[in-house]
C-alpha cells in the first residue's frame, strides 16, 4: 500500500499552488516587460529595484511551479523534509516583502512624476510604468497568498 500524502490547498505540491506560481510568473514577466522594453527605466532607482525583484520572482516561481507539476503528475508530496518547506516559506516571505517594497516605491515615483504634469514623464512612458507597477502588485498579492498557504502547511505539521 502506497503512502501518498496530499498537500493542502495552496501548499507546495497542489493544484492551487501551481495556479499561484503560474500567476506569479506571468504577472512578474509582464511587469518586467512593461518596465524594460522601450522604456528608459534605469533613470530611477525605484524602477531598477522593481526590475531586479521581478527578475528574482520569475525563476523562483517557475522552479516551484515545476515542483508542483511533478507532484501533481506523480501524486505525492515532494517536500517532505521540514527544512525544505521552511526554505520555501522564507523565500516566499522575502520575495513578497521585496515585491511590495519595489511596487510601492515605483508607484510613489510614478505619482511624483505625474504631479509635475508630465514634464518629466511622457504619457507613453508613464502609462507603461503604471502598467508595470500594477502587474507587480498583482504578482505580490499572489506571492503573499502562497507564502501564507505554505506557512499554514508548515505550522499544521
Amino acid at each position: 500500500m502506497e503512502n501518498r500524502e496530499r498537500a493542502g490547498a495552496g501548499a507546495v505540491g497542489s493544484a492551487g499552488s501551481l495556479g499561484l506560481r503560474v500567476g506569479q510568473a506571468v504577472f512578474s514577466s509582464a511587469s518586467l516587460l512593461f518596465m524594460s522594453v522601450g522604456v528608459e527605466f534605469f533613470s530611477y532607482t525605484a524602477f531598477c529595484f522593481l526590475v531586479t525583484v521581478m527578475g528574482l520572482v520569475i525563476p523562483w516561481s517557475c522552479t516551484l511551479a515545476m515542483i508542483d507539476v511533478y507532484s501533481i503528475l506523480v501524486g505525492c508530496r515532494p517536500l517532505r523534509v521540514p527544512g525544505a518547506m521552511v526554505i520555501v516559506v522564507v523565500g516566499d516571505w522575502v520575495l513578497a516583502i521585496l515585491s511590495l517594497a519595489a511596487a510601492s516605491s515605483s508607484a510613489a515615483v510614478i505619482d511624483l512624476l505625474l504631479q509635475f504634469h508630465g514634464s518629466h514623464c511622457s504619457p507613453r512612458f508613464c502609462g507603461r510604468y503604471q502598467l508595470s507597477v500594477m502587474m507587480a502588485f498583482l504578482s505580490w498579492s499572489l506571492t503573499a497568498a502562497s507564502s501564507l498557504f505554505n506557512l499554514w502547511s508548515v505550522a499544521s505539521r
